[in-house]
């Protein structure tokens, strides 16, 4: 193996695959019926002349990125324009040792400027928000350290440590203020992911706001396309044992019943644990004390199960710092939409925040450091979906067996869209279909993240853009 002294991105091309959900999907106060996965080829050169392609594949999910009253058509056509500007951006990134070191400057720097010039050509009321930025940002990223990781012959997580890297995180991450013991001088990623990681996970199936639970839910419009429908079927066929429910955040005695349905049913079928999600939508702590405490009086074993709360408050950690330490009293809770970076996790451990939710669809490097962050101050992991699909699935699944989650992985694409992962599933069926409530990660095999995209039948469309030299 020769480790490169430096490497850099030489071209990118874009692809856009359009999926549409079998069933709706609601996100706080939307809801989503059709998705385009952005699918990003980069081409990486060493100084010794060596290249490798790397892929990254994440769904731009217009509602989760970017809530707003703006019409769907419209963010999503600025959410595509803005990943064919970063195909060009990505096509001239400067050079560094290692893909994390190249990925963190692209981040802190290049994003940044990109988002500000992209929104100061929009209506202030139009402004494209910093999530969606992020997000539209990492399957260039995550090809990045895909194509890095096959230049050295090795899988992606066995390039973290200091015989690749040429710089320790102390340049990177600082601890929270008054933490004593914690030093990142001297340590890598390596030193806090899993050496030995899982090839099996607990998966969480996700109970969106509009699913049916029930036979008297029915409305008699729900997909006949072999499927479950109703919650007891899904739990039955995948052996499920962790379920994750959407809330509204906006009413209580909704939210109140539909954790209890949950919980009854999640306990005449053998499941073992609950989270609750109410997406950033909640504005005041009181209103979740209230909902966690009615349960621990009134249907104890539902709070039992109940592992963690994730993200009920608004994202933007920074306008809306909310004490949050009455929630995080009763039960662990996660940041997701609000843990951008290491700084915004800080900010959070500061007001209460106990955990993080890692996303690839966040970057690849942003996971990482998040990662190396949160563990050093003593907060637990979980690694949740953005419904993945396709290959954004395996970085995903990767991602959560070397991140030492408190419980398994979040996956529910196979609920929303199980048939476009076919070409993928015929060489990694264990990561489309939960069996015995567990996704299989014993398929993925070889240098970079392993997609063994040879074997993969996938017919892609014309690139949508290409930039630098990609022939």
């Amino acid at each position: 193996m020769i480790t490169p002294r430096s490497v850099r991105p030489v071209g990118v091309a874009l692809y856009l695959l359009p999926v549409a959900t079998r069933v709706p999907l609601k996100f706080g106060a939307e809801t989503l019926t059709h998705v385009t996965c952005a699918r990003v080829r980069l081409r990486l050169r060493d100084n010794t002349g060596r290249q490798a392609d790397g892929w990254g594949e994440t769904p731009l999910s217009v509602p989760w990125v970017w809530p707003s009253d703006l019409p769907y058509r419209q963010r999503e056509e600025a959410l595509v324009a803005f990943c064919e500007d970063l195909t060009r951006a990505w096509a001239d990134a400067p050079e560094g040792a290692h893909a994390l070191e190249i990925g963190h400057a692209f981040l802190e720097n290049h994003l940044p400027e990109l988002h500000t010039t992209t929104n100061q050509s929009r209506p202030p009321d139009a402004h494209m928000h910093w999530l969606a930025s992020l997000v539209a940002c990492s399957p260039f990223d995550i090809a990045l350290h895909d194509a890095y990781a096959k230049l050295l012959g090795l899988p992606v997580y066995e390039t973290y440590g200091p015989e690749q890297m040429t710089h320790d995180l102390s340049g990177l991450r600082e601890p929270a203020e008054g933490t004593q013991g914690v030093s990142f001088e001297g340590r890598y990623p390596a030193d806090y992911i899993v050496s030995d990681p899982p090839r099996r996970l607990p998966a969480w199936h996700l109970v969106g706001g509009l699913d049916p639970l029930t036979p008297e839910d029915l409305t008699g419009d729900e997909p006949d396309d072999g499927y479950p429908v109703l919650l007891a079927d899904w739990i039955r066929r995948d052996g499920l044992r962790c379920l994750k429910v959407k809330l509204r955040g906006t009413d209580a005695a909704w939210d109140c019943q539909r954790l209890t349905r949950i919980g009854r049913i999640a306990a005449d079928e053998g499941v073992r644990w609950l989270a609750a999600d109410f997406n950033c939508t909640v504005r005041e702590p009181a209103y979740v004390t209230a909902i966690l405490d009615r349960l621990l009086w009134d249907e104890p074993a539902t709070y039992a199960r109940l592992l963690y709360v994730e993200q009920p408050f608004p994202y933007d950690l920074q306008q809306h710092q909310i004490d949050v330490h009455g929630v995080s009293a009763r039960k662990p809770l996660f940041m997701d939409e609000s843990a951008h970076d290491w700084r915004l996790v800080r900010l959070g451990r500061s007001l209460g925040w106990t955990s993080v939710a890692l996303k690839t669809c966040k970057t690849q490097t942003g996971a990482l450091l998040a990662l190396a962050w949160a563990k050093a101050h003593g907060m637990t992991l979980m690694v949740q979906d953005l419904t993945n699909p396709m290959l954004a699935q395996i970085p995903h699944v990767e991602l959560a067996a070397h991140a030492g989650t408190i419980m398994g992985v979040e996956s529910n694409a196979m609920q929303y869209y199980p048939d476009a992962s076919d070409p993928e599933a015929t060489v990694h069926p264990g990561l489309y279909r939960r069996r015995h409530g567990m996704v299989d990660l014993r398929s993925i095999a070889g240098p970079g993240f392993g997609y063994r995209l040879d074997e993969i039948d996938r017919r892609l469309p014309e690139p949508a853009s290409v930039a630098g030299n990609m022939a």
